[in-house]
């Protein structure tokens, strides 16, 4: 869906420079050159955009659920860890780029969705993006959101990254965690409460090509995935009239399940031995989690998370 929309504005924006309306080109440009850190400065969320109707269809058609398990109060920062990535991350973008599910649930917070920098060099489209309350994933973005003196922000990193987005098969509950652990020293370096977060039914929106490990397909996603920073799976659904071939999404509900906070005290120089600890404790607590709720949203009793 994004690579959708950046592709249509970067179009967009290659019809003005080719067109009679360079000038307006030109001028976005400088517009950019002056505004290209303020992806990593908090973005610029518009109340408006978060609210359109549109949203509203869109968290319905699955349909999109976030379920609370615990109060988070907003006097602390919060780093919630998202899982699975899943082809979309629809349960992440429905849940924390669009109002007012997160606001009525956990007032007095507000989420910042760290996603690649990347996708703030595509014109127009990173204006889109940050509207919706998206920002760097980037560690100057990051720790922007975790220095709030006051309290009440909660940066929302999706852990396995693109390269996880390779696993999301019907089914799978394979994670990229266990080499993943910058966002545990973040949460060290600000003192911010850890979160995990598992989003049922995230993989179950595509089907997607078979790519095991090993095999020449999946070798080549991986190369294109640290080339260009980005994986690109190969994934088909149902059309808009039929439900055997597109690219739409099934309709499979998805339940985004927040855990219980994980007290984090500051520590602005940790050191190997306690990051390894925390991380130890996250990953005991997200398991926990998961085990607690997969019997209400379809997981057979004997089918356990998967930490690569």
């Amino acid at each position: 869906f994004l690579s959708l929309v950046a592709e249509f504005c970067c179009g967009f924006f290659v019809i003005l420079i080719l067109g009679n309306f360079w000038f307006l080109a030109v001028l976005y440009l400088l517009w950019l050159y002056l505004d290209w850190e303020t992806p990593c400065a908090g973005g610029r969320r518009s109340q408006w955009v978060r609210s359109w109707t549109v949203w509203k269809y869109f968290r319905e058609y699955f349909p999109i659920h976030l379920i609370k398990t615990s109060e988070l109060n907003p006097n602390h920062n919060y780093l919630l860890g998202f899982h699975p990535h899943g082809v979309l991350v629809a349960g992440a973008f429905g849940n924390f780029c669009t109002d007012p599910t997160f606001k009525n649930l956990f007032p007095g917070l507000t989420p910042y969705l760290h996603i690649m920098p990347i996708w703030f060099g595509c014109p127009f489209f990173r204006e889109y993006i940050m509207s919706a309350g998206m920002v760097s994933a980037s560690k100057e973005s990051v720790s922007h959101v975790l220095n709030n003196e006051g309290g009440g922000h909660a940066s929302v990193i999706v852990i396995g990254g693109a390269e996880e987005s390779l696993n999301a098969h019907p089914g799978s509950l394979t994670l990229n965690i266990l080499k993943r652990k910058g966002f545990i020293k973040m949460a060290l370096k600000h003192g911010a409460h850890l979160v995990p977060v598992f989003s049922f039914g995230e993989n179950e929106l595509f089907k997607q090509v078979a790519n095991p490990k090993g095999s020449w397909l999946r070798n080549v996603q991986e190369k294109l995935q640290k080339i260009m920073g980005f994986a690109l799976p190969l994934f088909h659904a149902r059309g808009v009239f039929q439900y055997s071939f597109g690219l739409i999404p099934y309709r499979q509900p998805i339940h985004t399940v927040v855990g219980s906070p994980i007290p984090v005290k500051q520590n602005l120089n940790p050191t190997t031995e306690e990051i390894d600890e925390l991380h130890a404790l996250y990953l005991q607590k997200l398991k926990k989690l998961f085990e607690e709720h997969k019997s209400n949203y379809g997981i057979p009793e004997h089918k356990s998370l998967i930490f690569e």
